[in-house]
């Protein structure tokens, strides 16, 4: 998809809109899971995710190649509009952004705030990103899509940064949305000559990419249904799973109850906050600790924008029940 020459380009033009990310060992996180564990904190972006990383390189490339493009319209449940109305706003591009009914309010007010004119429409993440893909090609926008080269690319600077500061990382655990985040994770390894296990980690309720890699096909479900909304999808992108079945070594699957714990974790050991699907890798590590004691191992806090009502009733109303 990539050479490592051009990840390195990818690498400096993100970083001459924001630093590279860090990552930490964290003690209290250590001794919670019996590894030597490494947290990349994605949260620490400009937009409090990964996904900006994408939208820099996506913009980037558009402003060269069509500098006359009437605008870019996607759909999202957040992050990954986020990203695209922050960089859209540096490289001078209107963006549009589809989301579902009942989306998160807060991530809606995000990407207002940083330009985006919003449209709701569907039930569902996947009912978004058809609409907006109709209303690309009815109003010649181009249309972004959540799993593509330029976002891969983009993203797999995080993994860059985390496996050249700890080359010695024996398994990454990431979580898995549509897919840009643990490709990039597998593409940058692989650029990298390391034998790092990438882990992918969904849904119970959401698992379309863990049956879509048991089975070695796509397999779409019909419904989506979990609090993590960055890992709501029912419908694989197909591009992403070949590139899945050919690099990650497993995905797991975790209950909303064990993310809620570790957003817990995560807030009580090292006071960062974390959204659902940030926690989710975190979540994997735990049920699968008895595997890594003392190895280093690390995990995506890929996201921090968890509505104050979620964290709320999810997490803090568990702890007051």
């Amino acid at each position: 998809m990539f050479t490592l020459p051009e990840l390195e380009a990818a690498a400096r033009l993100v970083h001459t809109h924001m630093p590279a990310t860090p990552q930490h060992r964290w003690p209290l996180l250590a001794a919670r899971t019996g590894a030597d564990i490494i947290v990349k904190h994605e949260n620490h972006t400009p937009t409090g995710a990964f996904k900006i990383r994408g939208g820099l390189v996506f913009m980037d490339r558009l402003a060269r190649e069509r500098p006359h493009v009437r605008g870019v319209i996607s759909a999202t449940r957040g992050n990954h509009g986020q990203s695209l109305a922050w960089a859209g706003k540096r490289f001078g591009v209107p963006v549009t952004i589809v989301v579902p009914h009942g989306n998160s309010a807060e991530k809606n007010a995000a990407m207002r705030a940083q330009g985006a004119t919003l449209i709701e429409h569907g039930a569902d993440f996947d009912a978004a990103r058809a609409y907006a893909a109709q209303r690309a090609a009815e109003e010649g926008f181009e249309f972004a899509p959540s799993f593509a080269p330029d976002l891969v690319k983009g993203v797999a600077t995080y993994a860059l940064e985390l496996l050249r500061a700890a080359p010695e990382t024996a398994a990454i655990y990431v979580p898995v949305g549509l897919g840009s985040g643990i490709c990039g994770c597998i593409m940058a390894r692989d650029l990298l000559g390391l034998p790092t296990q990438i882990i992918g980690v969904q849904s119970v309720g959401a698992p379309s990419y863990a049956l879509s890699f048991a089975a070695g096909h796509v397999v779409e479900t019909p419904r989506a249904d979990t609090l993590a909304d960055g890992m709501a999808t029912r419908i694989p992108d197909p591009g992403a799973l070949a590139i899945i079945l050919k690099g990650a070594a497993r995905i797991v699957t975790v209950t909303d109850d064990a993310v809620r714990d570790a957003i817990r974790a995560y807030w009580t050991d090292t006071h960062n906050l974390a959204e659902g699907a940030g926690a989710a890798p975190l979540a994997a590590l735990m049920q699968e600790r008895a595997q890594w004691a003392g190895r280093p191992v690390a995990t995506i806090l890929c996201g921090g924008n968890i509505d104050l009502a979620l964290f709320r009733d999810w997490v803090l109303g568990a702890e007051n029940a």
